[in-house]
């Protein structure tokens, strides 16, 4: 028989346990919620979220954006106009490129995750290699980095490809 001394102890330890538990569990809990938090402020900051998918989609589809032909930027802009110009093409390559940008910060600041990315996206996406001479040809011109997280979510999305196919191998 255990005396009593000693099941209190153990009930005191117990109850002790099950404390430290639950407020670990809490400090979790409120960190994941100021990541929800911060990620529904700048979804909602962004005017591209705020149109539905339809709207997104009918406006890029339109716009045959991955069968722009083009060579490079000089070519883009010669063809199409600049990024900013106002004309449809640019325009929704702008609003692509953005697009992409946003789910690049949220990538990195790790409030989204790559796996969610890839299966939604998956690297077979044409807008992320299209896109490339347009946005190198902006950083010359301007001599500024822009686009860096759609850039950074384009690595991310190869290394995440490369680790599916060295899995399925």
């Amino acid at each position: 028989m255990v005396d009593p001394q000693t099941l209190q102890t153990i009930s005191i330890g117990i109850a002790s346990a099950s404390i430290v538990i639950a407020v670990a569990y809490y400090i979790l809990q409120i960190q994941h919620q100021k990541k929800v938090r911060q990620t529904d402020l700048i979804m909602r900051t962004q005017p591209l979220f705020n149109m539905s998918y339809k709207e997104w989609r009918e406006y890029v589809l339109n716009l045959h954006l991955v069968t722009l032909d083009f060579k490079d930027y000089d070519d883009f802009v010669k063809k199409y106009g600049s990024l900013g110009s106002g004309k449809p093409e640019p325009e929704g390559m702008m609003m692509v490129l953005s697009y992409f940008e946003m789910l690049g910060i949220l990538l990195k600041r790790k409030l989204l995750s790559i796996d969610i990315v890839y299966d939604v996206y998956g690297i077979q996406n044409p807008y992320f290699e299209v896109f490339m001479p347009v946005i190198e040809g902006v950083r010359k011109q301007l001599n500024i980095r822009v686009f860096e997280n759609c850039e950074y979510l384009l690595n991310e999305m190869k290394k995440r490809e490369q680790q599916l196919k060295t899995k399925g191998a």
